[in-house]
Formats: C-alpha cells, sequence, structure tokens
C-alpha cells in the first residue's frame, strides 16, 4: 500500500514538473524563437550580426517598429482590431515636418508640437468613427491608409524633401556625449548607464521579493527569479558595451525607452490600461460592469495615431529626408512586432515586453537577411512565414481552431 502511494506521489510529481517545463516553454517561445534566430543569422553572416555597428543600428532601424507597436497593441487588445493608417499618417507628419522646416523659419520644437498636434487630431478624428459611430476599424483604417498618403504626397508635391535642419536631427538622431568620459574610442558613458541600469534591476528583484514575502504572496523560486535577471542584466551590458565601441548611446533610445515605460506602465499597473483587455475579453461584460467602451475604443486610436506621428518624425531624421512612399507597409512591421511578441489574434492579451522581443526579433531576421544579401523578394517571403507560424502558434496554443 505505501508502494504504491510513493508511486502514485511520484507520477503526480513527474506530471506537476512536466506541465511547469510546457508552461516555461509556452511563455518563453519567441524569446528562445529570438535567441535562435540571432545565433543563426551571425553564423549566416560570418559574425557580423555582433558587429557594434550593425548591433547600434538594430535599434534605429526599428525604431518606428517599437513605437507604433505600442500603439497597435491597445488596439488589438480590444478585439483583435489594427489601424491600417499608420503608415499613411507617418507619411504625412514627415511630410509636413520636411515641408514647414524647408520653407519656413520656425523653430525645430515648433514644428515638432505642431505635428504632434496634427497627428492627434488625426486620431481624434479616427477614435471618434470608430468609437462613437461604430464605423468598423478596418473600413475606417483603411480609407485613412489612402486619405492620409495622398495628403502626404500632396504636401510634398510628389517630391522628396531632405531635412537639415541640426536642432530636429540633434533632437531624434544624435548620440549622448558626456564632455570627459566620451573623449576616447570607447564611450564609456554607455556603460556607466548599462552598469546603473543593470543593478537597479537587480535591487528592485530583491527588493519587490522582500515584499511579497512579507505579504505572504506566492512567488517563483528564487533560482528562477535571479537567473532571469541575471540573464537580462548580461544583455543590457552586452548591448552597452557595443554602443559604447561605436558613438555611444543614441538619442532615439532614450525615445523609444520612455514610450516603452510609459505604455508598460499603463496596460500593467492602471485600471484603464485593463479596460482594453477587459474590452477584449467580453465587451458585452464590460459595458455591464459600467464601462464606457466607447471611450476605450477613441483612446486606442487617438493613441496610436500620436505614435505614428512622432515615429513619423524619427524616421524622417533618421534617414533626412521624406518622400511620398515613406513608410509605406510600416503597418504591417507594427502588427507583426505585436502578433509575434505574443498578443492574441483575438485580443484580450499581449503585452509591451512581448512587443519588444516581436520588434527585435524582425529587426534581427530583417538585418541578417540583408548582410546576408537575401534578395528582397525572398525577405517578403520570410517575413510572412514567421507571421503565420507565430498566429497559428497562438491559435493552436490557446485551442481556439473553432473545433467543437
Amino acid at each position: 500500500m505505501k508502494g504504491t502511494i510513493n508511486q502514485d506521489a511520484k507520477t503526480l510529481e513527474s506530471r506537476a514538473n512536466s506541465i511547469r517545463v510546457s508552461a516555461i516553454l509556452k511563455k518563453y517561445t519567441m524569446v528562445i524563437a529570438l535567441v535562435v534566430v540571432f545565433i543563426f543569422f551571425t553564423a549566416l553572416t560570418g559574425g557580423k550580426m555582433l558587429y557594434a555597428q550593425n548591433i547600434s543600428n538594430l535599434l534605429l532601424q526599428n525604431a518606428y517598429v517599437l513605437v507604433m507597436g505600442c500603439g497597435m497593441l491597445l488596439c488589438i487588445l480590444t478585439g483583435g482590431n489594427v489601424d491600417l493608417s499608420v503608415g499613411a499618417t507617418l507619411c504625412l507628419v514627415g511630410a509636413i515636418a520636411a515641408q514647414l522646416m524647408s520653407n519656413t523659419s520656425l523653430n525645430a520644437v515648433l514644428v515638432i508640437i505642431i505635428c504632434l498636434a496634427i497627428s492627434a487630431v488625426i486620431g481624434t478624428w479616427q477614435g471618434f468613427w470608430i468609437g462613437y459611430m461604430h464605423i468598423p476599424p478596418f473600413i475606417c483604417t483603411l480609407a485613412g491608409m489612402f486619405l492620409f498618403r495622398g495628403l502626404g504626397r500632396v504636401v510634398l508635391e510628389s517630391k522628396t524633401v531632405s531635412i537639415s535642419n541640426k536642432l530636429f536631427l540633434n533632437i531624434f538622431s544624435s548620440y549622448i556625449t558626456v564632455p570627459g568620459v566620451d573623449a576616447g574610442e570607447i564611450h564609456w558613458s554607455a556603460m556607466i548607464v548599462g552598469v546603473v541600469v543593470a543593478a537597479v534591476l537587480l535591487v528592485r528583484t530583491i527588493t519587490g521579493r522582500a515584499k511579497k514575502a512579507r505579504k505572504g504572496y506566492a512567488m517563483d523560486s528564487a533560482a528562477s527569479a535571479f537567473s532571469k535577471v541575471i540573464l537580462i542584466d548580461l544583455l543590457i551590458l552586452f548591448y552597452c558595451w557595443k554602443l559604447a565601441n561605436y558613438k555611444g548611446i543614441p538619442v532615439m533610445l532614450v525615445w523609444v525607452l520612455g514610450i516603452l515605460l510609459l505604455y508598460a506602465f499603463i496596460t500593467s499597473k492602471t485600471a484603464f490600461g485593463r479596460y482594453f483587455y477587459a474590452v477584449g475579453g467580453n465587451e458585452k461584460a464590460t459595458k455591464l460592469s459600467g464601462i464606457d467602451t466607447r471611450k476605450v475604443y477613441f483612446a486606442a486610436y487617438c493613441s496610436m495615431s500620436i505614435l505614428a506621428g512622432l515615429s513619423g518624425l524619427l524616421v524622417a531624421a533618421r534617414i533626412g529626408s521624406v518622400n511620398g512612399d515613406t513608410g509605406m507597409s510600416y503597418e504591417m512591421d507594427a502588427i507583426g512586432s505585436c502578433f509575434i511578441g505574443g498578443a492574441s489574434a483575438y485580443g484580450g492579451s499581449g503585452t509591451v515586453p512581448g512587443i519588444v522581443v516581436g520588434a527585435i526579433l524582425l529587426g534581427v531576421i530583417n538585418q541578417g537577411m540583408s548582410i546576408y544579401g537575401l534578395d528582397n523578394n525572398w525577405q517578403y517571403v520570410v517575413k510572412g512565414a514567421v507571421l503565420l507560424i507565430a498566429v497559428i502558434f497562438d491559435v493552436v496554443s490557446n485551442h481556439k481552431t473553432g473545433k467543437a
């Protein structure tokens, strides 16, 4: 009898361990995929992916994806909805900025404020029709995609307009240099920032666990928690070391981190942020609980347009010019980063850290294929396959295949 009980206990423990491993693999599937893809392209390109310039450019080339991905996440959370007009909005705002700086004597800061205000007006327009007039988001934003792209080309007069305003370029595309610290070939300020951030994360983990322990909250094992934060710290230090060996910390990184931290706080720490999840989970129940879902939709699309406008300024500063095709298909990159990063195609689930993983994964694939010299047509094939696989994984893993 005792032997049978022991055997049953071992069986249950084995099943529990199996379930635990399965849950971990499911939770970190895309992180594992990112590591595998990065190693693959590093080997394929002969280590060129690890060059300091390429590591730095990985962020700069995908800054717009990270920024717009935050706004797209809110749209997707409301029920798998997307905004197809963000690439066109990016083009229109970039065109207005370029023309204002080329043809007027307005200060660059004032131009930025005007452009963000125009982005807010566009978001208000779309948010009104979607949130309060119940126009399907797909139709409304599809119309916006044509409308704003056309207006952008009208503003540009079908020309390519270059941007040479130094203040504007410094605000978005310069590098942080600390006198005395960054005098040599290595920009030590980047490493100092990396060490500080790594230390803060470690201290927060220790104090957070101590606080939960005092209140009796359930926690992950100490080994799991500390191994995770140590791994993140090592990645931060590695990234900062690469930045230090190139030009230091790009100002664009500050903009991107600011947006990411803001939206991570909104979606995870505020009641309003949870409304987006509630609407995507069950809109009828959300209405019955007293939440005005119209405001939720309005906020999602207004926020998306503002971030698309900011991305237009980032892209214009990085490239140094704007034309009628600027931002073409950028909406697909933003949507793809969300779905690849774990956002559900049905709404109600998704996180900002997931967007970061999805955007970096797309960025690594794009950069790796470009360095390797893969034909541009095949690059589209690979990106489409990755997106399809990510959505299929979401549907199958969450048992949403429609089976009885």
